[in-house]
């Protein structure tokens, strides 16, 4: 590959910013329509990160310029017409900018919607129609995002989280930034980009950065990124809970030297795949009976249970009953003297009417969940008292807890993950004092794990079922790990991509 010719030095450039993000299981029967993305326009783009505040070198770097950003809580596939919608704003807006030198493209990497495949790649396609084939692209992602060859094609720079759970996701994308503006500032030529796709599918559970394999696999990352030639190096495990050719785990390293870009890349590609069969769960797991018998008899407290398939942070519709029935049926929880449980949550609108209707202190019969995903358990009836109520939140809008025995059900009508101590504390409940904390999660996220003084991972049906092989995957790229769990050695050769703005050559393999 011969080396790119060197550009012109911008002084401050004039960069875009835009993206849709979701993580979108297609084992899920829910849809997400545009509303879900709460998408942000012009300025109102430049306060979602705080390295681009007035004042911060890098806003004072370029001149910047929100086109549309939108991101949605994980979910179900986004459907065909909310996709146009917001795509098509996305791109009226940026034709309608000042010429631009690059464009920060702020996705997730996972997103699926009805009847096309690859969307980011499509829609990062249609971005460069409109801003023409020089213009600098500097592409940010979760690492449980999908790297075809196409997307590392429309990008110049592509990174990713380097942590799961997304502690550094601020970083990462102040990074792509930073990389973005760099390149348009130094003048050099276009980076080289080499990718290798690697035969692996797990699930964000598996392959947690808090330990090993996936420690020490990461830990190569920055090792790669410091190579003289290498600007980044970024590994991806892919989005496990949907079902398109591109979905598994990959590699990119970029950078000014094919050579070193293709070593970096060869390097973090083998560690990944040798480490394939080490991949083990975050946790301890059990089924959610065997969870509950153990949290009992440990007098850890407080004790959580991660009640993961229909984990609304990993694309599960989140009204799924078949847990809180579960836990509604264990006799030692029938009284109010129990155990204290917290379970969060079942989504239940009209439930969540009826107890506002009725207030703090009154005792209601209400019916919530399964009106999406009802394949597990049906709307689950309850008689209890109103303990809380809370309005005004961004996903949930209306919260409410419902006691019943000795289990504090929170209720919501829209869907919420629970994440935060202040979470449960806004609903005049404190999580430290309870004896279980059940919550629709996988791995805990920082505060809750701050919080645990132990805690089990819940293998529970739903859409993001932790048992992928028995989900049914249809379209991935065979063979793949660990569905076809002897298959032979695969080609972890650096695949070279060319820039994006000559035309690519070769499949997506």
């Amino acid at each position: 590959m011969t080396q790119a010719p060197a550009r012109t030095p911008v002084a401050r450039p004039v960069i875009a910013i835009a993206g849709l993000g979701i993580e979108s299981s297609t084992f899920s029967p829910a849809r997400t329509e545009a509303p879900a993305f709460h998408p942000q326009r012009g300025e109102e783009v430049l306060t979602r990160y705080p390295f681009l505040a007035a004042g911060e070198p890098l806003r004072a770097a370029a001149e910047w310029h929100g086109a549309l950003v939108g991101k949605s809580l994980p979910g179900g596939m986004v459907t065909a017409a909310a996709f146009a919608e917001l795509s098509e704003e996305l791109l009226e807006r940026l034709a309608a900018l000042p010429a631009l030198d690059g464009l920060w493209f702020d996705i997730h990497g996972a997103m699926t919607v009805e009847g096309l495949d690859d969307a980011e790649a499509l829609l990062l396609a249609r971005i460069r129609d409109v801003v023409g084939p020089d213009v600098i692209v500097s592409t940010s992602m979760d690492l449980h995002g999908n790297v075809s060859r196409e997307l590392v094609h429309g990008s110049d720079l592509i990174t990713c989280y380097r942590m799961a759970p997304h502690e550094d996701h601020m970083e990462t994308k102040e990074r792509a930034a930073r990389n973005l503006v760099g390149l348009l500032t130094d003048g050099g030529p276009r980076p080289v980009k080499a990718w290798v796709p690697v035969p692996v599918l797990l699930a964000g559970e598996q392959t947690s950065t808090r330990i090993e394999p996936a420690k020490s696999i990461y830990a190569a990352v920055d090792e790669v990124e410091a190579l003289d030639g290498v600007i980044d190096a970024a590994i991806w495990v892919g989005y496990a809970w949907a079902d398109e050719p591109r979905n598994r785990a990959a590699v990119v390293v970029t950078g000014q030297s094919e050579e070193a870009v293709a070593a970096g890349a060869e390097r973090l590609a083998r560690g990944f795949w040798d480490g394939r069969k080490d991949f083990a769960f975050v946790a301890p797991t059990d089924s959610l009976d065997g969870c509950l018998d153990a949290a009992l008899a440990s007098s850890a407290r407080p004790f959580f249970v991660s009640d993961s398939g229909d984990n609304p942070t990993a694309g599960g519709a989140g009204d799924v009953t078949w847990g809180l029935t579960q836990v509604l049926a264990r006799p030692e929880f029938q009284s109010p003297s129990g155990p204290t449980v917290i379970y969060a949550s079942v989504p239940g609108p009209s439930a969540v009417a009826t107890a506002v209707a009725a207030g703090v202190g009154a005792t209601v019969t209400v019916t919530a969940g399964a009106e999406v995903d009802d394949r597990h358990a049906g709307p689950l009836t309850m008689t209890g008292v109103v303990h809380a109520i809370r309005h005004g939140d961004r996903d949930a809008r209306t919260e409410v807890v419902l006691r019943v025995g000795s289990v504090y059900a929170i209720l919501t009508e829209l869907r919420k993950p629970y994440h935060l101590e202040a979470d449960f504390t806004g609903l005049d409940l404190d999580p430290r004092s309870a004896d279980l904390v059940i919550v629709k999660i996988g791995y805990l996220e920082p505060e809750l794990y701050d919080m645990a003084s132990d805690w089990l991972l819940a293998l529970t049906p739903g859409g993001v079922d932790q048992n992928l092989v028995r989900l049914g995957h249809r379209r991935i790229r065979r063979p793949m790990f660990p569905f076809d769990a002897d298959m032979a050695q695969p080609d972890l050769s650096a695949r070279i991509i060319a820039a994006s703005c000559d035309a690519l050559g070769g499949a997506d393999e």
